[in-house]
């Protein structure tokens, strides 16, 4: 595995992630899960946790290289996925952000 092959597409959704999965198995993402994300709100004192589905993405056809066009393409892709669908992205080992 290098660095830049593991995407999350953080969804609110079971349904919606596992037929996004299913889109991206079909487009010939060989290694795609739809995975449980347990996250702790603390809005207004709470300390509960949310439950989202995240749709896990192994991609090792990518270069190895983090910023190029291909890379930051998947990148894009899988932030508007995300937000289309009231979700977010995030990537695993990234220093940058996670995309909203």
């Amino acid at each position: 595995m290098h660095p830049g092959s593991e995407h999350l597409i953080i969804l609110p959704d079971r349904e919606i992630a596992e037929e996004i999965a299913e889109e991206l198995r079909e487009e010939g993402f060989e290694h795609v899960r739809v995975v449980r994300e347990a996250a702790r709100n603390q809005e207004h004192g709470e300390d509960d946790l949310e439950v989202e589905w995240a749709v896990y993405v192994l991609d090792t056809r990518l270069p190895d290289t983090s910023g190029g066009g291909a890379y930051e393409g998947l990148r894009e892709r899988f932030t508007d996925l995300a937000q289309e669908h009231g979700g977010w992205y995030d990537e695993p080992g990234d220093p940058r952000p996670p995309q909203a």
